[in-house]
């Protein structure tokens, strides 16, 4: 098995940005911002992105990422909903891959997670189970905040011993999706306490971590894009946890908003152009600087080697 970032992560009291693409733009440029702070980087895709790009493509991608990247990067299943999409993801190359079966009973969820732990394994690729569900809207995910539950402390060793995974995604009170919270956001730092007291050695991981920047918000409605009323985690919040075990970071709504931001200015200024090559590089440009600005709040500047 390749070496583990997480491993390193929890070691020396970091995490790492865990940034999803969807074509070979958005993963260049989620590169290039790594590149830019010499820092390890972890490049994730869904179960839809990896039905949008095609599973050979993938694999080209993944292969030529490999070989021109200048920093430690791992490719890694978000949200693996089933036994066959790991397979397909681990055929494609991923060294990590994510069952997420939290929204079944705890001992099917065990079931599932360890079938796919062992052949996660016996492959050397690393396995993320999630405990506890997280609220909100991605890709094709969408859990009410009726049917999202926190993690159980105890709950979580017992998972970990039973299944053998290598990093375990929580919820502490993170939401999927741009709208996450309608007043102040809040985090259960006490429940995060306790489990990383209860399981010290495990990566733990955070979804639904995005920003939501505000004044990325407002450009964006000044370029005709309307959803004000977003709202994400604030990053002294993110700060925090990075240092309580936390080791790999979700952020997919971050980088949406900032693709789509520098592709309209791009038209909005050179309104007389028709070359997709120029506005898409304005895309990636507002990318790569998100994740440099994120992987300082992660405290993973450096880390490369």
């Amino acid at each position: 098995m390749e070496k583990y970032l997480l491993k390193d992560a929890l070691k020396n009291n970091y995490a790492i940005g865990a940034f999803n693409f969807g074509n070979m733009e958005v993963l260049k440029a989620i590169i290039m911002g790594a590149e830019s702070k010499n820092s390890p980087v972890i490049c994730q895709i869904s179960e839809s992105s990896m039905n949008f790009v095609g599973d050979e493509y993938l694999k080209n991608l993944i292969k030529s990422a490999r070989k021109t990247c200048h920093v430690p990067i791992s490719f890694h299943l978000d949200h693996g909903t089933s036994f066959e999409t790991v397979k397909r993801a681990i055929k494609a190359g991923c060294d990590s891959v994510m069952i997420d079966a939290s929204m079944l009973p705890y001992e099917d969820n065990v079931t599932i997670t360890k079938k796919v732990v062992d052949y996660a394994h016996s492959k050397g690729v690393y396995v993320e189970g999630e405990l506890g569900s997280i609220s909100g809207i991605e890709d094709d995910l969408d859990v009410d905040d009726k049917n999202s539950c926190y993690t159980s402390p105890k709950q979580a060793k017992d998972f970990v011993k039973k299944t053998g995974v290598d990093s375990l995604a929580i919820a502490i009170g993170t939401k999927h999706g741009a709208y996450k919270y309608s007043g102040d956001a809040k985090l259960r730092f006490d429940i995060l306490e306790q489990i990383q007291k209860e399981i010290p050695n495990t990566p733990l991981v955070l979804h639904g971590a995005s920003g939501v920047d505000k004044s990325q918000v407002d450009s964006l409605f000044e370029l005709g894009v309307d959803i004000r009323g977003a709202k994400g985690i604030p990053e002294n919040f993110l700060q925090k946890v990075c240092k309580m075990n936390v080791c790999k970071v979700n952020g997919d709504t971050d980088l949406r908003i900032a693709n789509l931001k520098g592709i309209l200015e791009d038209i909005k200024n050179n309104n007389k152009n028709i070359d997709y090559r120029k506005y898409l590089a304005g895309g990636m440009r507002e990318i790569s600087r998100l994740v440099a600005h994120k992987i300082d709040v992660y405290g993973s500047a450096d880390k490369a080697n």
